[in-house]
């Protein structure tokens, strides 16, 4: 949470308490993530009890938030990759990462309890671009010794439609498996090798509803879900070799190893980090909002939703199972948010009159 000894303190000084509870405006409307989904409904539910304006957010997807909010029709959107400074530039907006999570291959694999199975960026890519059929195919059985693999095909289950959990999955496996890097790349939606055992659906809710009612599937997914559903997970061994459960310690530890703490340089990928306890699929979720606002009351009160979000909800980002951003990076924030315009160029009055 940011204190007074924060290097946002004059800033805080302006958007005190008092000033970031919204009051007559109109609905606030968002869609993007379905990742972050649980998160931006907490904090919209919590902002709203405490006298803030009703927030709308659809979970439709990283890629449709990207687009709704290019298209203006929405006061922000929210993808799970970080749009690089010539887009922002070129559609006029800025961004900000929100919490940070992490993307975990999820099982369900008869008589295998979560957390047993040990699994590489390697197998990964040979199960998911359809090389690795069996689960007990040698790469997988070299990993589990000992472990009774069953005889049984690969039930595989992906991202339909465009999501930034699949840009973040696909960043990983494109890092560590160059058969995949060629064949496949890092995309928001990926051209998936169609083969009797492949089930696509739309959303991080259907994944996880799909894979309870699939014996001897595997399909990736945001922390969140895995804990929320009481999903099964497998084990993931990182670049210092460690197999390593997925947890807020270990996105923590990949958000130590990279520039986002030491630059404020959350455009930088969060995956195959080193460290001994950090979670090799590491991601931020992130806000897209327009740096000309089409209705300045509306974009203010998005901006005052996400500044009590920082102040005031720390505490939900930890229930839904994310991880905080460390004060630094909220000070960067904090000044992307203050160089949003009106029409006319001038930007945004934040003295707003208090609750």
């Amino acid at each position: 949470m940011i204190t007074r000894n924060s290097l946002l303190y004059p800033l805080v000084l302006l958007l005190s308490p008092l000033a970031v509870l919204t009051s007559a405006h109109a609905e606030i409307q968002g869609s993007g993530s379905s990742a972050a989904a649980p998160l931006y409904q907490k904090w919209a539910d919590a902002y709203s009890k405490n006298g803030g304006t009703t927030i709308t957010y659809q979970a439709s997807g990283s890629s449709a938030g990207i687009k709704k909010i290019k298209e203006n029709s929405v006061e922000f959107g929210a993808s799970d990759a970080a749009l690089s400074q010539a887009d922002l530039k070129k559609d006029k907006l800025i961004q900000f990462p929100s919490a940070i999570s992490g993307v975990v291959p999820v099982i369900n694999l008869p008589g295998i309890k979560t957390a047993e199975l040990r699994l590489t960026g390697e197998t990964l890519a040979g199960i998911f671009s359809g090389d690795i059929t069996l689960w007990n195919d040698a790469a997988i059985a070299a990993l589990n010794p000992g472990m009774r693999l069953p005889n049984k095909n690969i039930e595989v289950i992906v991202r339909q439609d465009g999501s930034g959990t699949t840009y973040n999955f696909s960043d990983y496996l494109s890092k560590i498996n160059k058969n995949w890097q060629a064949k496949y790349g890092r995309n928001f939606i990926i051209p998936w090798n169609s083969h009797s055992h492949l089930i696509q659906v739309k959303g991080s809710s259907n994944i996880a509803g799909t894979l309870k009612k699939t014996p001897y599937a595997i399909s990736y997914i945001d922390f969140n879900y895995v804990s929320q559903e009481k999903l099964d997970y497998a084990l993931l061994q990182n670049r210092d070799g460690k197999f390593i459960a997925p947890s807020a310690e270990a996105f923590s530890s990949a958000l130590s190893n990279s520039s986002w703490k030491t630059d404020a340089n959350f455009e930088e990928m969060l995956t195959d980090k080193a460290g001994q306890k950090t979670w090799p699929i590491t991601m931020g979720t992130f806000i897209v909002m327009q740096q000309r606002a089409k209705d300045a009351q509306q974009t203010t009160g998005a901006m005052k939703f996400f500044t009590w979000a920082f102040m005031r909800g720390d505490r939900y980002v930890n229930s839904v199972d994310f991880v905080r951003l460390p004060d630094s990076l909220q000070a960067r924030i904090f000044k992307e948010m203050t160089t949003v315009t009106d029409k006319k160029g001038e930007v945004l009055n934040w003295n707003l009159n208090p609750m």
